[in-house]
């Protein structure tokens, strides 16, 4: 009897994870869907070389392509010149400043969440700002 529960409850975890990389690749939205879901009702601004960290909200990352950090009502985002492929939205990003700017010129290391591993870096490119369209008064 112990062994037929057993056999059974092994057989229901590996059909649930089995089940579950289907539900995830069916639900999971790709890079350019992330980011209009992020940037919709906003227009890009003249890209900028530095944004002034303390002012930076929330950072979100685009698996293999960007990182969009918010500052208020803004939100800049950077597509980094050299290893982007390396973004992973589950990694950690460790940034160290020399100022309270984040530049173009910096680059932030990565690091597996789960191990604290060192697991790649990208070189920043410049931060594109987006923000929301004034709607013009009407007369």
């Amino acid at each position: 009897m112990r062994n037929t529960i057993a056999k059974l409850g092994l057989a229901l975890a590996a059909a649930s994870m089995l089940a579950v990389p289907g539900a995830e690749a069916r639900t999971r939205k790709t890079a350019q869907e992330q980011l209009a879901g992020i940037l919709k009702d906003r227009v890009a601004g003249e890209p900028v070389d530095c944004i002034w960290m303390p002012t930076v909200d929330s950072t979100t990352v685009i698996d293999k392509t960007a990182i969009v950090y918010r500052s208020g009502s803004t939100y800049y985002v950077n597509y980094p010149r050299t290893g982007a492929e390396s973004l992973n939205d589950d990694d950690i990003l460790v940034t160290r400043l020399w100022s309270s700017n984040l530049c173009s010129i910096d680059t932030v290391q990565l690091h597996d969440r789960m191990s604290g591993m060192w697991s790649g870096f990208v070189g920043l490119g410049k931060f594109v700002p987006y923000k929301r369209e004034k709607v013009a008064a009407a007369d």
